[in-house]
């Protein structure tokens, strides 16, 4: 039996100190910028960059929810994995399970999903994915 993230797109962040806290631990919500900078990553991976899908079709994709287990810390200088895996692909949303390990492990130092949505940006309404977009996507699943 395959793992979930065996076919995840993943990214290395190193830890540096504007990401940890006092006692050099990651602070908690530094994951989730490691996350966005994946996601995005990910996005631009399959041709696409944010700024293109806001010029040229005026959409822009937001966080809905959020949820998260912090597992075990990472800390000062770790090299670490942030992965995703695309758990859902609806109308307007994308669930994401998003991860991060240390480099090299298959243990989860932060496990969480993540749940986006596509919006007009000058209305901030929910509207479809782009047709273009949403074909791309059906073709990765």
């Amino acid at each position: 039996m395959s793992h979930p993230a065996d076919h995840a797109f993943t990214i290395p962040v190193r830890v540096y100190y504007e990401d940890t806290d006092a006692g050099g631990v990651v602070y908690y919500a530094n994951y989730l910028r490691f996350f966005e900078r994946c996601r995005t990553e990910w996005l631009r991976s399959i041709g696409h960059h944010q700024v293109d899908l806001l010029a040229e079709q005026g959409v822009a994709f937001v966080v809905r929810s959020v949820s998260c287990d912090y597992l075990r810390p990472a800390r000062l200088d770790d090299l670490l994995t942030i992965g995703l895996t695309v758990e859902k692909l609806g109308r307007a949303q994308i669930t994401f399970r998003q991860f991060a390990r240390r480099h090299g492990s298959d243990d989860d130092l932060v496990s969480g999903t993540v749940q986006i949505v596509c919006v007009k940006l000058d209305a901030m309404k929910t509207t479809p994915i782009p047709e273009f977009l949403r074909e791309k996507l059906e073709a990765l699943q």
